[in-house]
């Protein structure tokens, strides 16, 4: 369990630098094809459904390679 806490914290740190200090980089995240967007006057909707499945495809990917017992 520690070990994945560590894991997982220096991914959490290491998105943040990346996000300060190239954000263009992930610039494509949510505006895939298939994520929904709808705006108005009155305010906004958004749900990035291709965005979030590519990102659970890519971390399960990760985790049983990472954490294979």
């Amino acid at each position: 369990m520690g070990k994945a806490l560590i894991i997982v914290g220096l991914a959490i740190a290491l998105i943040g630098v990346i996000l300060y200090y190239a954000p263009w980089l992930l610039n494509w995240f949510g505006k895939l094809p298939g994520d929904i967007r709808i705006e108005r006057e009155g305010g906004s909707f958004y749900f990035p459904v291709v965005s979030m499945l590519i990102l659970s495809v890519v971390l399960t990917v990760l985790v049983n390679l990472f954490l294979k017992r």
